[in-house]
């Protein structure tokens, strides 16, 4: 089978999309070049097609009940119109999925309360299913809310005016996480007040026409387009978690430093809560750091992290998650697992990097911040 394409596969390849695999999608990694595109959304604003990502909608009397019972995060903290970061777990605490769900309300019929999910593109099919096998039997629909739709993200200190341009609103009342439904230049939207960039930023789900057109309209404007590579950059940047590199099935939140997800205090049983009491009661044996390279060098997945001092080829202490140049900051930064015991700030550590051990620091996170 071929690559999946978003609807705005031709669009992107017209605006200078130079085109790679994905998660089974071809999608641009960049347009201009990765340092000016991240730049542009540090400096004003740009706009990435997320058009591969999952998009679901939950809809029951029951739906935010049946929902907390596969996350640890205390759902009812948030009420219409607000959001919340969180995790889908397995039975033994590890992550299927980090996602977004949006509290949508109860719809006109008073009867039906709705909940829309962000899944991520690698995740998407397997996420769907599993959700529909513990759902639909308690009488939730699961729905593809997405389809053939479009999925943007405008991101950057220029985003909200940009956008207030083109709804004729004023946003400064929607916060972040905040989300509604909103006519940008005729067409209706969901607009969401989130990001993976680090940056001010919104999220906006259109139908494939509306899409195109306003893809269109925002490069017309001088919105830069911008590709994975960047995006990459700027969620390191931020410190943002992508899964399959600082998360995974056999990684609990509470090693990935998500414990600010994990609301042991709520009453409710989830998937996973108890391997999290345990875990919490005893300690990590490990956890996620920042480093900070003194050189050049650029750590990148998987390069062993080996404890100061330490011979190459040595038994690693740890590895890279994530790691590159970071445009902002003109360091060498990286994400990393390491022992608890060696993830106190600025404990000296080194990863190996094509035969040499390159002295690193473990710094705060994130590395940049607005």
């Amino acid at each position: 089978m071929g690559l999946k394409r978003t609807p705005l596969f031709e669009a992107a390849q017209a605006a200078g999309g130079r085109m790679v695999p994905f998660a089974d999608w071809e999608m641009a990694v960049q347009f201009e070049g990765l340092v000016a595109e991240h730049q542009a959304v540090r400096r004003r604003c740009g706009i990435f097609d997320i058009s591969h990502m999952g998009v679901l909608t939950l809809r029951g009397a029951g739906a935010k009940e049946a929902l907390q019972a596969l996350v640890p995060t205390d759902l009812f903290r948030i009420g219409p119109g607000e959001a919340c970061y969180s995790v889908l777990l397995n039975e033994r605490g590890g992550i299927r999925d980090d996602l977004i769900v949006y509290d949508r309300g109860w719809q006109a019929d008073g009867q039906c309360h709705e909940l829309l999910l962000v899944i991520n593109a690698a995740c998407a099919a397997n996420d769907t299913a599993w959700i529909r096998s513990q759902l639909e039997p308690q009488g939730i629909s699961v729905e593809d809310r997405k389809s053939d739709g479009v999925l943007l993200a405008l991101q950057g200190p220029e985003a909200a005016a940009r956008l207030e341009e083109l709804a004729g609103t004023d946003l400064s009342g929607l916060p972040r996480f905040g989300h509604r439904e909103l006519k940008l230049a005729g067409a209706s939207a969901f607009v969401g007040r989130t990001g993976y960039t680090g940056e001010d930023g919104f999220e906006l789900l259109l139908n494939r026409p509306d899409g195109l057109l306003l893809w269109d309209q925002l490069l017309a404007s001088g919105v830069s387009p911008c590709g994975l590579g960047a995006r990459d950059t700027l969620r390191l940047e931020a410190a943002m978690h992508l899964y399959g590199h600082e998360l995974d099935e056999h990684t609990t939140p509470l090693e990935a430093g998500l414990g600010w997800l994990v609301h042991l205090e709520m009453p409710k049983a989830f998937i996973g809560r108890e391997v999290l009491e345990r875990q919490s009661a005893a300690g990590v044996q490990r956890r996620l750091v920042g480093l900070k390279l003194q050189g050049r060098a650029i750590a990148r997945h998987g390069y062993p992290v080996l404890a100061a001092g330490a011979p190459v080829a040595s038994e690693p202490v740890g590895h890279i998650t994530s790691g590159s140049w970071s445009p902002s900051l003109e360091e060498a930064i990286a994400l990393a697992y390491v022992p608890a015991s060696a993830a106190k700030l600025g404990t000296e550590l080194a990863v190996q990097i094509r035969g040499k051990a390159e002295p690193a620091l473990v710094v705060r996170r994130p590395f940049y911040k607005r």
